[in-house]
């Protein structure tokens, strides 16, 4: 019996390239040495996607449950039966349908421990919307279905990490949303994370202004001195090693973040902006906070260039091994701790 890793793999809208760069990452057969892969779709809409590529020698072992996963072949559950019209680089309800019955069956055993981690490929965040889906993308739906109270949206790659305050909202609401106890909490979640997760004892976390220039001490607006700062003295009495606001533009232009272990951005843009110019085609979407582990590209459905063979899977084969090192980390971490002796000198070395 394989003691790899089972890693499910959801494969987003249908008409997007997340197949594609599900069956370019799963024919390099080096990376099924790593892990066992669980892909939660259709092998008809799979080998449509192949024939499109004109890939011919590949093709997935066909499976009804985790459970019975080859160790050594790329593994399909269908989650449907019935044909689908695939209209490639097309945004259509079709997309969004199969989208959530992927994603649902994978979170379902997500959650039943019958994976060890997922990684999900990009949905649309329009027409995957359903009376089971009213969520603004997967990091909500992953927390309503975990039952966890807060989650952190974690930008991650070798040279960078970067969390968010506010997520998908629009711009206009930001302000309102960016509140000293939402700072706070996502401060807390990322200092967690970092232990945790990555094994860093001692993170330094930079936060970010919400205004240019960090506000000029009131001038463009009162939110850093009033609301950031005092959230930066709260976490840093609650035992986070953080500091700022620094200003967005000059912290980024001056290389100030290598310097820091994370960084936390008030909003969507501040921080995924910089973030997918430094991590370039290697970043990595990590939900933070949740009780599993859940890890995706940093693209999108690449509608423009779906079925053209030209999208690069090197994102999605960095958020597949982000799953299995996080998830290997943390069971690590869970042994030492049961351990007298380990966890005894841990406390001694905190204190």
């Amino acid at each position: 019996m394989s003691d790899k890793l089972k890693i499910g793999i959801s494969i987003g809208d249908v008409n997007g390239i997340g197949l594609e760069v599900i069956i370019k990452t799963l024919m390099d057969n080096r990376v099924l040495e790593y892990f066992t892969p669980v892909v939660y779709g259709n092998t008809k809409v799979a080998s449509f996607h192949r024939k499109a590529l004109g890939i011919n020698d590949f093709s997935f072992h066909v499976v009804n449950s985790p459970e019975q996963a080859h160790g050594k072949r790329p593994n399909m559950i269908n989650c449907w039966q019935e044909d689908v019209k695939i209209s490639l680089g097309e945004e259509n309800e079709v997309g969004g349908k199969y989208a959530f019955l992927s994603l649902k069956a994978a979170v379902d055993d997500l959650v039943a421990g019958k994976i060890d981690a997922l990684v999900t490929a990009p949905i649309n965040k329009h027409n995957i919307q359903r009376s089971e889906f009213e969520f603004p993308g997967h990091t909500e739906y992953l927390q309503s279905r975990t039952g966890s109270d807060d989650v952190l949206m974690f930008m991650i790659s070798d040279d960078l990490r970067i969390g968010v305050v506010t997520g998908h909202i629009p711009v206009k609401d930001i302000p309102v949303n960016v509140t000293a106890e939402g700072i706070v909490a996502k401060l807390k979640l990322m200092h967690a994370s970092l232990k945790q997760d990555f094994w860093i004892q001692k993170p330094r976390i930079a936060v970010l202004g919400l205004n240019p220039h960090a506000g000029d001490n009131g001038l463009i607006g009162q939110e850093d001195a009033q609301i950031i700062m005092p959230a930066i003295e709260q976490a840093k009495a609650a035992g986070v090693f953080c500091f700022g606001p620094y200003p967005a533009d000059g912290f980024f232009a001056a290389d100030s973040y290598t310097r820091f272990d994370a960084i936390l951005a008030m909003y969507h843009d501040q921080g995924l902006i910089p973030f997918k110019h430094i991590a370039s085609r290697s970043g990595v979407n990590f939900t933070a906070g949740l009780p599993v582990v859940r890890t995706s590209p940093d693209h999108g459905t690449g509608y423009d260039i779906a079925g053209k063979n030209v999208a690069s899977e090197a994102s999605f084969r960095e958020a597949v091994f982000s799953a299995i090192h996080i998830v290997k980390r943390r069971r690590e971490q869970a042994e030492l701790s049961a351990n007298p002796l380990v966890t005894k000198r841990l406390t001694r070395d905190r204190d």
